[in-house]
């Protein structure tokens, strides 16, 4: 089974040891769209048995450097479930009313609902991430939200929520290329921002900054797992495999009838 780079809560995590060209030989991209596949619909059967015991939830976690294919997987994994049970939110900038709260507020004000798969495409880790690079708040503020985000995951993961928090993982120079495609290509244009190039000038302050966050929010109970992202399909296949044995490991069973419907005839 293709799996994710995982470190052992409590151990540093530092980027640049991260092996990104590590395959599993028993797949290529034509077996690995294949999987895939196989995955969605198993994956489809579960998340409706999960949706009808309407007792616990998934959410799933993805961030990674601009170009690292979060809308990607999104659509590539998750499709053929019914989007009545699965959810996908997408954070932005904080509204006024947003930031009149605590930096957690609009999180948990979102997260999926018992039944439900939720997917955070960015989350509540830009709060420790562009935040810090960007220096929005102090550096007292923004140390604190580490134990922060890690009581909301335990609380989350208490109450029947399972997480899974997914880093796609791509090189600085897997970034050019994709930025420059988008440029290249005028169908692409619309994905491409200025600012994107910005952003790029910072990759040493994100990567320091997504070592600390993955260090100090590594947890038993909702640990980070490491995407290999410069093979698309391969980030696919990966993030694929983790939902469908998180669903197989939770044995969702569909509800027992609240009395007997023998006898009964619709006329």
């Amino acid at each position: 089974m293709p799996e994710p780079i995982t470190i052992k809560p409590g151990s540093k995590c530092v980027i640049s040891k991260i092996d990104l060209t590590q395959r599993d030989p028993k797949f290529d991209k034509k077996s690995g769209e294949k999987r895939i596949e196989q995955n969605a619909k198993r994956m489809s059967e579960l998340a409706n048995i999960l949706f009808a015991e309407n007792k616990r939830s998934i959410l799933l976690v993805l961030q990674g450097m601009d170009t690292a294919g979060k809308d990607g997987t999104i659509r590539t994994v998750m499709r053929g479930v019914n989007p009545r049970g699965c959810q996908v939110v997408s954070f932005k900038r904080p509204s006024e009313e947003e930031l009149d709260h605590d930096f957690l507020w609009r999180v948990h004000n979102v997260v999926p609902r018992k039944g439900n798969i939720g997917i955070f495409n960015r989350s509540h880790y830009e709060d420790v991430l562009v935040v810090r690079v960007h220096d929005l708040v102090p550096e007292k503020v923004w140390r604190t939200r580490y134990d922060q985000i890690n009581a909301m995951e335990k609380l989350l993961v208490e109450t029947g929520t399972v997480v899974i928090k997914c880093f796609l993982l791509i090189s600085k120079e897997t970034q050019r290329e994709r930025l420059q495609a988008r440029i290249d290509d005028p169908k692409e244009h619309w994905k491409f921002n200025l600012n994107d190039l910005e952003e790029r000038k910072k990759w040493d302050q994100y990567v320091a900054a997504y070592e600390e966050a993955i260090t100090r929010c590594n947890t038993e109970y909702a640990p980070w797992y490491i995407i290999p992202s410069e093979k698309k399909w391969y980030r696919n296949l990966i993030v694929s495999e983790l939902l469908r044995t998180t669903l197989e490991e939770m044995k969702p069973q569909y509800p027992a009838a609240e009395k007997s419907f023998q006898g009964i005839v619709v006329e």
